[in-house]
């Protein structure tokens, strides 16, 4: 399993499947967690106000993250606004293996509302136990994207 700090955030919307993932990688993958909020269930929170903060978090300690709402789209769109934030939803096993491999993704979206949680916990299980491939034509992409980002 990829080793590094991990972070998680939500909103209301993701905030039960947010408390069942975390109990899940301390309990089952034997993993720490730093859970950046909400602490409480808040159903006028805003997902910018956590996941923003993860996206820093996950960049500052060269960590990974998970962020959860409704559809996982409002999430996944913030976190990507931080230099050097790859997020991908993971709406299946496939597209949490092939985003990690492929796209050395350092944060994964999940959709609350869309998701039961033994998928999103199958899902998250996957994404943290596959490796980026390393494969020369998945760095140049990447090398694309951060030098997009410089500008």
């Amino acid at each position: 399993m990829n080793q590094g700090q991990l972070f998680i955030a939500s909103d209301h919307g993701g905030y039960t499947l947010k408390k069942e993932l975390i109990q899940f990688v301390k309990k089952e993958l034997k993993l720490k967690i730093n859970d950046l909020g909400p602490k409480k269930y808040d159903p006028n929170d805003d997902y910018p106000d956590f996941v923003i903060p993860l996206a820093k978090q996950v960049k500052k300690n060269n960590g990974r993250g998970v962020v959860i709402c409704r559809n996982g789209v409002g999430v996944c769109m913030a976190v990507n606004k931080i230099k050097g934030i790859r997020c991908g939803i993971g709406y299946n096993l496939g597209a949490a293996k092939s985003m990690m491999k492929d796209d050395n993704t350092n944060v994964i979206s999940l959709a609350a509302d869309y998701l039961e949680t033994n998928e999103a916990k199958a899902i998250l299980k996957k994404w943290l136990e596959t490796n980026y491939s390393n494969e020369e034509r998945h760095n140049r992409r990447l090398a694309k994207i951060a030098k997009y980002e410089k500008k």
